[in-house]
């Protein structure tokens, strides 16, 4: 709950003495003078209402009826020295001199209260629906994140065993104290405040989950661990059948990359007997949308069996060359308004004995169609220089960035002289304009190019040697 003693004296006017308990102390109830005993829960204060009469009264009298009202705020239209005089004296906190009185100002308590709790209820029934979303997608890892996030803090999920199965937040550096606490050891816990929340019952325990938050709305954010403990109790018991699918499509995957005879065998006894294939990358910059299951449905559509599996935050895979069409047919149809978007790339057609070289074509795709926002990209169609080195194979391309190794300094790092080199290639070889976005004297540039030429043994007044230069600075990733 976020209703606190300030927030009271905001809604019903007055002002608010401090005694016994704080300001920013949240509020939990609303009782009458006859009807307050004992203290609830001293986190929270309980607001009490009465006359003046019947405040002088009860504090008059000594008791544990008196000492319990050292932690609940008294709310009173009266406000006189006299009144404040007393609950001072005897460590009360109140908030006098409030706009109604009487019956009407308890009906206001008690609907403000009503009001924080249903607040306070809805907000835990949101986040338990989105836990409930985000475990569907990502398992116990991903819940245990966003339960951390909601509740300003952090997660650690543990066995019966006291190992850890997941964290979140700064959980990993607070696990001793979160077995600590959960399995109730005599040793200090150097993190105070930690919930423990059992998860299944005692004959059935599947492990624990402990939290701890930087916010003071301890209520709320115990609702929402308790129904977190029994989502964790339903995911832990559950067998997930698609894990096994999805790491034979991961072997399947490793395998043709790797080549070969094994890979067009595998290819036959996984169903598909075509004798080349191309490769597709999907892949968006929004966790918002679940990609590998796009990929799957889209295969589904096709027709075609699910050659894919999830590698990072993209979905790799292959299918026949009279399907590509169709492919970019579907990405191209999709509609999203998530931030980040959607974009699939293509590589070209290979033999199923070597499909690495398309694979990776169809990864440069579709890192090209994001940084373009484009929904999809044939990887004949990205500008010349892109196209050329993406035919290369790597061992290729370190060759041609090789060209520029003598411009290293001493801890083999490229510096001052490859970014010269850059600048200057970029600047079509102008002087003037390369000299001053480098920010030095042109005879300064000059001496430089020159160093540059000395080392590699190019001179950059041939326009073959300035491509090859360009060459090598672009396999470099410049």
């Amino acid at each position: 709950m976020s209703l606190t003693l300030e927030a009271i004296t905001r809604a019903v006017g007055g002002t608010c003495q401090v005694a016994g308990v704080n300001a920013r102390t949240p509020v939990d109830g609303v009782a009458t003078l006859d009807e307050y005993v004992v203290v609830g829960n001293s986190e929270f204060a309980t607001l009490v209402t009465g006359s003046e009469a019947e405040i002088s009264e009860a504090l008059r009298h000594p008791g544990s009826r008196r000492a319990a009202l050292t932690g609940a705020a008294i709310v009173s239209h009266a406000d006189s020295p006299a009144l404040r005089e007393l609950l001072q004296r005897h460590g009360v906190t109140g908030i006098l001199g409030t706009r109604p009185e009487g019956e009407a100002l308890h009906a206001r308590l008690t609907a403000l209260v009503a009001d924080d709790q249903a607040a306070a209820d809805r907000l835990v029934t949101t986040g338990t629906k989105v836990l409930t979303e985000v475990a569907r997608r990502g398992g116990a890892p991903a819940a245990i994140t966003e339960l951390a996030s909601r509740i300003d803090g952090w997660a650690v999920l543990l066995d019966t065993h006291g190992q850890l199965i997941a964290s979140a937040g700064a959980g990993r550096l607070h696990i001793d104290d979160a077995v600590a606490v959960a399995f109730s050891r005599p040793v200090r816990v150097r993190h105070p405040g930690l919930q423990v929340h059992p998860i299944g019952v005692d004959r059935d325990r599947a492990g624990y989950l402990v939290i701890a938050s930087r916010s003071s709305v301890t209520s709320r954010n115990r609702a929402l661990a308790s129904q977190a403990a029994a989502l964790f109790d339903l995911i832990l018991r559950t067998s997930d059948h698609s894990v096994t699918e999805r790491l034979g499509r991961e072997v399947l995957l490793d395998t043709l990359l790797a080549g070969g005879p094994a890979a067009s065998d595998l290819l036959r006894r996984w169903g598909l007997h075509e004798t080349s294939l191309t490769a597709f990358q999907l892949g968006s910059r929004s966790r918002n949308i679940d990609i590998e299951r796009l990929a799957t449905r889209w295969l589904d559509e096709l027709g075609t069996l699910h050659v894919l599996a999830r590698r990072g935050g993209s979905v790799s895979g292959f299918v026949r060359d009279d399907l590509v069409p169709e492919l970019l047919e579907l990405a191209e149809r999709f509609s999203t308004h998530a931030p980040g978007g959607l974009s699939l790339g293509l590589g070209l057609s290979a033999p199923v004995e070597s499909l690495a070289q398309s694979a990776r074509q169809a990864s440069q795709a579709c890192e090209t169609a994001l940084d373009r926002g484009t929904r999809a990209q044939r990887y004949e169609r990205i500008p010349t220089v892109e196209f050329v080195l993406g035919m290369l194979p790597s061992d290729s391309s370190r060759q041609l960035a090789g060209v520029l190794d003598p411009l290293r300094d001493a801890a083999g790092e490229h510096g001052l002289l490859t970014e010269t080199l850059r600048v200057f290639l970029a600047e079509n070889g102008g002087w003037r304009p390369a000299a001053r976005r480098l920010e030095i004297h042109r005879q300064t540039l000059a001496s430089r190019i020159l160093r540059v030429e000395e080392l590699t043994g190019l001179t950059l007044a041939r326009p073959d040697d300035r491509a090859a230069a360009w060459l090598a600075l672009r396999a470099l990733g410049d």
